[in-house]
């Protein structure tokens, strides 16, 4: 891998496009002095990632754009593009491990600043960061120290350096950059590490109480789970039966209440046919006997008054008789014959008729005619003084009358033994109907009573069956509150192993189903789907975070373990190469001085106290240290010259000092030569005889690097293979110029 060329665009003094090929092994810049020769030198510490403006000499990035002249406008950026031959395929990005080789024959590497102060980076046309660039040097051996390019005035850097950073010089000079930023890259993940190992142990301490309520309630909801399974048997159970009673219940009643409507219609069918008393009829059967009894009353009133009717005619017969016998007064008493027959016959007509027709208003009429004509009689036989013969006449009249009376008598009794047997026929009557309307009564009473306790049992069935609505209301409520607590599954229930149990057993198990939601509301009785699940997710964070904190760990291990490895590697190849560089400076410092001695000596600074190994690994990369060391390694530069006793740098001349700062720079190229190596008029200080021992130099240190020399020494011109010569130009640009050595001659002066 070399440096092929680089192209200046608007970059300090060089206005306009300049490209510089570099195909020789040396390639020396000359030009005299303001001409803008150590500008391509600068420019290759710009494209490089140099963030120092000030080792530019500048102030700012600005200062870096070309300014303008009469003859050129100033450009709004300055760019620079250097382009490295990669056929081998040796760049790499170093940070990454297993990464690929860039397999491009060509890389290039870009660099744009614009008036606003803005940077651009690119590799191969692509924009990259500037930390891409470092690492993709880093693989080459082109580190950040600069020991690549050394600019006049800065040849002995290296020697007034502190050891701690003519350390990170040599590491640089050495390739093992890589080393250190790998630690640094370790250190800093290990620190991320430890903040993140930090942060989820915190997170998890966070979520533990979470953690534990949850798994808390979780245990809770297990509990609920399980006694929503006894529950669920118990409702199944209770369920069943349930349904059996109320089905069986539901029957019964409805059988009962058929029943009952039948046997009412049938007693309302009887009571139909039970004939009602006929009021109409009892009365007038009472009315019947009452006139019986009227007609049988006034018979006997008439059969009295005829007794008694006969008894004074058997008195005035005897009455008769006796003044017939005596034949006093018996012709006034006499009355005509024919009169009393007549009056006789009139009233045996009226009795007869009576008699026919029963009537006891006509026989008592009868009566009083006989009555009254028997009166006229008397009174007849009284005014008018009959005699004798008509009293015995009348008499006989009399025994007629008497005998006619007594025969209305004798037909009255018949007459009344005739309304006795149509009273007591009308009484039978009567007391029948009586005994039937009692009988009916009965039946009726039965019947309604029968009725009534039909009608009783109908209103208690009545209010079972309202009862039995009413349970199943409560069941339908019991079912829809068993679906809120165990699932929909409660409504599916089997009745077919519903079975009768007693009452007292079916509220045994209801109170159990009471009991166990009790308890399942005290643990927390509700479905807990979204506690289930936030206690899954916890367990799954805390799971995560437990792998990730492990994970960590090992990380931490393992970064401890690498940086561990990394630093003893580092040291191991830092001390071998402290003893080749040894060597090549020995080598080129006695060239130089023609004798004497240098060397570099390993310092270790101590920052604390470590009582051993472990614990300085431990205290290095344990959470509470920093990247930084408890002690440092520096370099120490002992150097002793030829018939001299100064051993210190500080009592070297500038042109000592300058030798074996060239000297020490030239030993590490030797060592881990870089790609290239930029010497910027290093050799100003050194007359005609050190001028040749540098010049001989150079074409040693040219078989393992590529240079490019700025220089205005005659000595050092000759041995480069290109000479480039920067001018003026008439525009105040810097001009490139490919000279001849004799040219090149007259050029630097």
């Amino acid at each position: 891998m070399y440096l092929k060329r680089i192209e200046l665009t608007g970059f300090k003094s060089f206005a306009k496009k300049t490209v510089l090929e570099f195909s020789a092994p040396v390639t020396a810049i000359v030009g005299p002095n303001g001409s803008g020769k150590s500008n391509v030198v600068e420019s290759l510490r710009f494209v490089l990632g140099e963030q120092s403006i000030k080792s530019m000499r500048g102030k700012s990035g600005t200062d870096l754009i070309f300014k303008g002249s009469k003859g050129l406008s100033a450009p709004s950026r300055a760019s620079v593009e250097i382009v490295f031959d990669n056929t081998k395929k040796i760049f790499s990005f170093a940070n990454k491990e297993g990464a690929p080789e860039l397999l491009f024959d060509e890389v290039s590497i870009s660099r744009e600043v614009y008036s606003d102060g803005q940077n651009v980076y690119k590799i191969n046309g692509t924009d990259v960061r500037l930390k891409d660039i470092v690492e993709l040097l880093s693989s080459v051996h082109i580190g950040s120290s600069g020991h690549h390019m050394i600019s006049q005035g800065e040849a002995d850097r290296i020697l007034n350096s502190s050891s701690k950073d003519r350390r990170a010089m040599i590491e640089d000079a050495l390739g093992l950059k890589i080393y250190q930023y790998r630690i640094r890259e370790s250190e800093r993940k290990l620190e991320r590490t430890s903040l993140n190992m930090k942060e989820i142990a915190t997170l998890r301490r966070e979520i533990g109480p979470h953690l534990h309520f949850l798994k808390k309630q979780v245990e809770k909801i297990e509990k609920a789970k399980e006694m929503r399974v006894e529950l669920s048997g118990l409702y199944a159970e209770y369920f069943a039966n349930e349904a059996f009673y109320l089905d069986r219940e539901r029957s019964r009643v409805q059988i009962k209440k058929s029943t009952i409507a039948a046997e009412l219609d049938k007693i309302t069918h009887s009571l139909g046919l039970l004939s009602t008393p006929d009021s109409k009829k009892t009365n007038d059967d009472e009315i019947a006997v009452r006139e019986a009894q009227k007609a049988l009353l006034d018979i006997n009133t008439e059969r009295d008054e005829i007794i008694r009717k006969i008894a004074r005619l058997e008195g005035l017969l005897e009455a008769k008789k006796s003044l017939s016998q005596t034949k006093e007064n018996t012709e006034d008493l006499l009355i005509s014959q024919s009169e009393v027959r007549k009056m006789l016959d009139e009233v045996s007509v009226s009795i007869d008729e009576a008699i026919q027709r029963q009537s006891r208003e006509e026989i008592v009429e009868a009566l009083l005619s006989l009555k009254n004509r028997l009166q006229s009689f008397v009174s007849s036989g009284e005014n008018t003084n009959t005699k004798n013969n008509d009293l015995i006449e009348e008499i006989k009249i009399l025994e007629i009358s008497y005998d006619e009376l007594s025969v209305l008598e004798k037909n009255l009794s018949e007459e009344r033994s005739k309304k006795e047997s149509i009273l007591e026929e009308a009484r039978n009557i009567l007391r029948n109907k009586e005994r039937e309307d009692r009988e009916g009564e009965k039946e009726r009473y039965e019947l309604k009573q029968k009725e009534t306790e039909l009608i009783g049992a109908r209103d208690i069935l009545l209010v079972q069956e309202e009862t039995l609505k009413s349970q199943e209301v409560s069941f339908q409520d019991e079912l829809k509150e068993a679906e809120v607590l165990i699932g929909f599954g409660a409504s599916a229930y089997d009745p077919s192993i519903g079975r009768e149990v007693s009452r007292i057993d079916q509220e045994d198990v209801r109170r159990r189903i009471e009991r166990l939601k009790i308890k399942i509301e005290d643990v927390g009785g509700g479905a807990g789907g979204d506690i289930l699940k936030e206690y899954e997710e916890t367990v799954s964070r805390d799971q995560f975070l437990a792998k990730e904190l492990a994970d960590l760990e090992s990380s931490i291990l393992e970064l401890k373990t690498l940086i561990r490895d990394l630093r003893d590697t580092l040291d191991e190849e830092f001390n071998s190469g402290i003893e080749k560089i040894n060597e090549q400076f020995q080598k080129f410092f006695a060239l130089m001085f023609g004798g004497g001695t240098a060397f570099l000596r390993i310092m270790v600074e101590h920052k604390g106290v470590r009582e051993s190994e472990d614990e300085y690994k431990e205290e290095v990369v344990g959470e509470d240290s920093s990247s930084e060391l408890l002690f440092e390694r520096g370099i120490e530069i002992n150097v002793a010259l030829p018939h001299k006793k100064v051993k210190d740098l500080h009592m070297l001349s500038g042109g000592e000092r300058s030798l074996t700062s060239i000297a020490l720079l030239f030993a590490m190229s030797q060592v881990n030569p870089p790609p290239f190596l930029v010497l910027d008029e290093t050799d100003a200080a050194l007359d005609e005889a050190n001028s040749r021992k540098y010049g001989d130099m150079i074409e040693s240190l040219a078989k393992y690097s590529q240079l490019i020399v700025v220089t205005h020494n005659r000595e050092t011109m000759s041995r480069a293979n290109i000479l480039y010569g920067v001018t003026i130009g008439s525009d105040g640009g810097s001009k490139l110029l490919s000279i001849k050595f004799d040219e090149a001659l007259k050029v630097a002066k």
